[in-house]
């Protein structure tokens, strides 16, 4: 099969889809691997390093869609590509269709086979996928969280950890699932008090378990939230639905409530935010403030420590890439179920229920497809 890695073009997105090594790894099974110019760079990799394991390069990023048969991407396509992507050429990337009607129609109109990563799903319900990406932001939330804290970013002044004699702030984490968890596991080696919300006691037994003494678990709901917003420094937003958008737990009146410099970091945002007044930013402008109350927003948070998200993605995404090459995206799907549930849009058909259902569109069954 003929691979193609379009250099990334989402503001301030520095990973690349796929690494040498990776590529290396196609290389050795036969298939052709074409690599847009300084696509890597971003991350550490020159084309030198693509060259050597075997790649070809190319100079457009129109000359990679051209040619390819199978796109490898990191971000959804933004609407320069739309243009660019042929019907029945296989895009395997983050699509968050959910989140966004102009990419979902747009792919539709397309053609093409929309196969996205944060839907692909094991038999156990975890998303192997975004859980590389979930880890690193997870991880982040809480280092950006405490930045924001620091009173030149209008925050509340509050150290995370606090220091002898003075208490340590409290951090809420919406969600315990593997943001939640990563996020947790930071707040709590800073210092923080830590309280992880979430619906599943199953989630919150393990999570007492394995977490430190400063990191409490409570079951999630409306009052809760209300009566712990009052109080706590940082707040995180790490709900998922997969392939669907994110409820809003925390409503725009609900800001009045917190004290001013109240810093919300939302992990969920490029499902929709699990806050209401969430809306996405950019590494360039990462906050924005309501109610005296600072968002941080940003969509694509480990576009900002390249190297080390590209390598956790491709760890993830090249056993499943590799079946895609070897037999063909039909055949992959119909031997790998968890490649199957990554289907979305197929041939201009919507075969996931959670982008039919959040833009009222006509849902396919997949199998019809297969």
């Amino acid at each position: 099969m003929i691979i193609g890695v379009p250099k990334e073009i989402k503001t301030n997105e520095n990973r690349v889809a796929l690494t040498p090594a990776g590529t290396l790894e196609f290389v050795k099974k036969g298939h052709i691997v074409y690599i847009q110019s300084t696509a890597g760079e971003g991350s550490g990799f020159p084309d030198a390093e693509y060259i050597l394991a075997g790649a070809k390069i190319l100079p457009t990023i129109e000359q990679i869609y051209s040619i390819a048969e199978m796109i490898i991407k990191v971000k959804e396509p933004i609407e320069k590509e739309y243009g660019l992507i042929k019907p029945n050429q296989l895009l395997f990337t983050y699509f968050h269709f959910a989140s966004y009607e102009p990419l979902t129609n747009a792919m539709i109109k397309s053609n093409a086979v929309c196969l996205a990563y944060e839907t692909v799903e094991s038999s156990d319900r975890s998303l192997p996928l975004l859980i590389p990406m979930s880890e690193v932001a997870g991880r982040m939330a809480i280092q950006q969280g405490a930045k924001y804290l620091e009173k030149p970013q209008q925050g509340r002044g509050v150290l995370l950890g606090g220091v002898p004699g003075v208490p340590p702030a409290k951090v809420l984490i919406l969600g315990g699932g593997v943001v939640g968890t990563q996020a947790a596991k930071m707040a709590a080696g800073l210092g923080a008090i830590v309280t992880i919300l979430d619906v599943s006691l199953k989630r919150l037994r393990y999570l007492s378990d394995v977490m430190p003494a400063n990191v409490i678990t409570m079951y999630s709901n409306e009052y809760t939230i209300r009566r712990l917003i009052v109080n706590h420094d940082l707040i995180v937003g790490a709900v998922l639905i997969p392939g669907a958008k994110a409820p809003n737990l925390i409503t725009r009146e609900m800001l009045k409530e917190m004290r001013p410099g109240t810093v919300i970091v939302d992990v969920a945002v490029d499902q929709g935010g699990c806050i209401e007044t969430c809306r996405p930013t950019t590494h360039d402008n990462p906050t924005f403030i309501i109610d005296e109350v600072v968002h941080y927003c940003v969509a694509n948070m480990p576009g900002a420590v390249p190297y080390t998200s590209t390598i956790a993605l491709t760890n993830a995404t090249l056993p499943y890439a590799l079946q895609l090459a070897d037999k063909g995206w039909k055949k992959a799907c119909i031997d790998n179920h968890e490649l199957k549930l990554g289907l979305n849009v197929v041939n201009g058909l919507v075969v996931y229920k959670g982008v039919a259902e959040a833009f009222g569109l006509t849902y396919t069954d997949v199998d019809t497809v297969l």
